[in-house]
């Protein structure tokens, strides 16, 4: 547990501003992807403001903690993590999927949640990458994932 806590600390340690590009990215990410989901009848939240606590509470961090680790291993891990936070929203129902929705059209009831998984576990190699770049774009500099 130790090295993992030296681990993380030393992951978490980046310039504020590259923190900050992280939280509106993934806020602006998760308005956009709860609308759609809204939208088209898929699976919403129960209320807006979960926007912040699973994207920029839950996801930046793991994010921060993925930075720098090749693309597989990004998503393998993210998968874990959203596997967690797909299971918990419906458990808790804090978060609503559409009956007969799309995907349970597509891939069955009974693969939903999995499905949610699968395709949420991008955001992390997906988001770090967009993160770099935004960060290097606005700010001409490199982060240490980019050395």
């Amino acid at each position: 547990m130790k090295t993992f806590l030296e681990f993380a600390k030393l992951k978490l340690n980046v310039d504020n501003r590259l923190v900050m590009v992280y939280c509106v990215l993934y806020f602006l990410w998760g308005l956009g992807m709860n609308w759609f989901g809204a939208e088209v009848e898929i699976a919403r939240f129960t209320f807006w403001w979960q926007v912040i606590t699973c994207y920029i509470l839950y996801m930046v961090p793991i994010s921060l903690l993925l930075r720098g680790l090749p693309f597989h291993m990004q998503y393998a891990y993210g998968l874990v993590a959203m596997g967690f936070l797909e299971f918990c929203g419906y458990w808790f129902q804090t978060s609503c999927a559409y009956t007969n929705n799309i995907l349970d059209q597509l891939f069955g009831i009974r693969n939903f949640s999995l499905g949610m998984a699968l395709f949420f576990g991008l955001y992390f190699p997906l988001g770090n990458w967009a993160a770099n770049r935004i960060y290097q774009l606005v700010f001409h500099k490199k982060t240490s994932s980019d050395l």
